[in-house]
């Protein structure tokens, strides 16, 4: 009896050892502000970086890099999650692992990404048996714009719900929207993405997490792939037909969580008429990396649930994406690989179908798609805009999806492009893109094709420190002698989809827009036409030249 009373005595004890040595485990795991405050705040640049260090004492799984000095001098945290943890992005060269990349709170009063990237770290980094890293590297930038998340007020953002202690603003340092930096790339953060992420880490999907302001609906978390068609359009049908049908089904079956594309009723009075997404433009970094021939994904999550809710969804949603990784990776390697193969035989073998598209238009992918809504009032604002009003009444709409943007106007594609003229800006921001640039090592006489200018006009307001141009021409082809020195941008090459979209003169979003190339296209000396100082070689040639590092 007393035997037995001691037995019970024995393992009462290792009962309480092992629930006491539980509790200090879970306790010893850092909490998030929204999580400590119960979601009334958001974490301030300090506070991320505390809790990055208190992951960095209890893990092997995690080291931090730098991905860019902010403005305002603040090193901006990348996140570097592996199993083993490579010292550098070298050592992928011998394994098969396939590098995912979040990024959060680019507009620093959309902070639901912020809070849900370092939970999903500390889900990884503290773990006993890590998820994912058998098959992945995770990098996350939980606070990719920190000088706007320092200027958290109550007063920023006072459509959404919560949190109630404020959140920071849009725009960075320079007062620039870093969503509209991926083709200009004039803001350290943006250069600092390109430069110490795709080029160093070369990341097979890039998310940017975002709040949206817009339409009503109950899903938290809506996303849309990559839209420019002149990507690589494989990689934007195998993100429309499988990869994120394939998440929804994880967050729903696995997270009881709904989430539909990302976009707006395009006409209130008739919503179902159809719900499209913002524009293609690659300014926008979640199409940029499609040009890159990776896959992108914006997240946008709905800013009229409550701050919690908003969180706690995004975060299920980082999850499962990375599920849909592990379960897929070979495949994505081989879709990306294969993507940019083709972009290099492209521009060895030029034919007739191998064309930039300088304009589009947009019609409905295959399926359409049901949003979980409400019946709407229509009124009118102040100044006499048609706005939404939503009722209490729930009301499901099926209704196609505007999002297979394609060709409207078009242009062939070239072998290549010359630059004559010395234009460092320009040479300097191809390199930044990591273009390959080569330079002509002796004088060429060559049949090219060259863009007459015109008509320009500029915009009247400015967006984002510059007066966008359009322009209207003409092509003539003639022969002109280049001389040593002359910059030559061939499309056999990955990034030839950057570069193109960069250089072409009727290009939407390439650096004739965004003012580089005035000086040499503006009339200022003359009235008499001006010649866009870039030229299409339109065959193959044989030039003496050189690479340029």
């Amino acid at each position: 009896m007393i035997k037995r009373h001691i037995l019970c005595i024995c393992l009462m004890l290792s009962l309480f050892s092992l629930t006491a040595f539980s509790l200090s485990v879970d306790e010893k795991k850092p909490l998030t502000v929204a999580e400590s405050s119960d979601y009334a705040s958001t974490s301030r640049y300090t506070d991320v970086m505390d809790f990055i260090k208190k992951l960095q004492e209890q893990s092997s799984f995690i080291k931090v890099e730098t991905l860019c000095i902010s403005t305002e001098g603040r090193k901006i945290p990348l996140l570097v999650l592996g199993d083993p943890v490579p010292s550098s992005p070298l050592e992928l060269n011998y394994d098969n692992r396939a590098v995912i990349y979040f990024q959060a709170n680019i507009h620093a009063g959309e902070v639901e990404g912020k809070e849900a990237a370092l939970m999903l770290a500390r889900d990884i980094a503290l773990s006993e048996d890590p998820p994912y890293l058998d098959k992945l590297v995770v990098l996350l930038a939980p606070i990719f714009n920190a000088d706007g998340n320092e200027k958290i007020s109550p007063d920023n953002r006072r459509s959404q719900v919560g949190p109630k202690n404020g959140v920071g603003i849009r725009y960075n340092g320079q007062n620039l929207d870093l969503n509209r930096d991926g083709m200009k790339l004039e803001s350290p953060e943006v250069l600092g993405l390109v430069q110490n992420v795709m080029l160093r880490w070369d990341p097979a999907l890039l998310l940017d997490s975002h709040t949206h302001n817009g339409s009503y609906h109950e899903e938290v978390a809506t996303y849309v792939w990559s839209l420019n068609p002149n990507g690589d359009n494989s990689l934007i049908n195998y993100m429309s037909d499988r990869f994120m049908p394939g998440v929804n089904k994880i967050l729903k079956d696995k997270y009881d969580i709904l989430s539909i594309p990302h976009g707006d009723f395009m006409d209130v009075g008739d919503p179902e008429k159809g719900w499209r997404p913002l524009g293609p433009q690659p300014r926008y970094i979640s199409n940029y990396i499609g040009l890159r021939n990776r896959l992108g994904i914006l997240n946008e999550n709905y800013p009229y649930a409550d701050f919690k809710t908003r969180v706690h969804d995004c975060h299920k949603l980082f999850h499962s994406i990375l599920e849909y990784c592990c379960a897929n990776k070979d495949s994505i390697l081989q879709l990306i690989s294969d993507a940019d193969k083709r972009t290099v035989e492209r521009g060895l073998n030029l034919m007739e179908e191998n064309i930039f598209a300088t304009a589009y238009d947009v019609r409905p992918i295959k399926e359409k798609i049901t949003v979980h809504g409400y019946e709407m009032e229509v009124v009118k604002s102040d100044r006499g805009y048609r706005r939404a009003k939503k009722t209490d009444k729930k009301k499901t709409y099926t209704m196609p999806f505007y999002a297979d943007f394609y060709p409207k106007k078009s242009v062939p594609l070239p072998y290549g492009y010359l630059i004559p003229l010395p234009i460092p800006k320009v040479r300097e921001k191809l390199l930044q893109h990591g273009i390959t640039v080569e330079k002509l090592l002796k004088p060429t006489k060559l049949y090219i094709e060259k863009f007459l200018v015109q008509e320009i006009k500029s915009g009247e307001m400015a967006y984002q420190g510059h007066h966008l141009n359009t322009v209207k021409g003409e092509y003539v082809t003639e022969e002109k002698e280049f001389p040593a020195g002359t910059l030559f941008i061939g499309i056999a090459q990955p990034l030839a989809n950057v570069a193109t979209y960069l250089l072409e003169p009727e290009s939407d979003d390439g650096l004739l827009v965004w003012n580089f190339f005035d000086r040499y296209i503006v009339p200022q000396w003359s009235r008499r036409v001006q010649e866009y100082p870039v030229y299409r070689l339109l065959k193959p040639v044989n030039l003496v030249k050189e690479i340029i590092q």
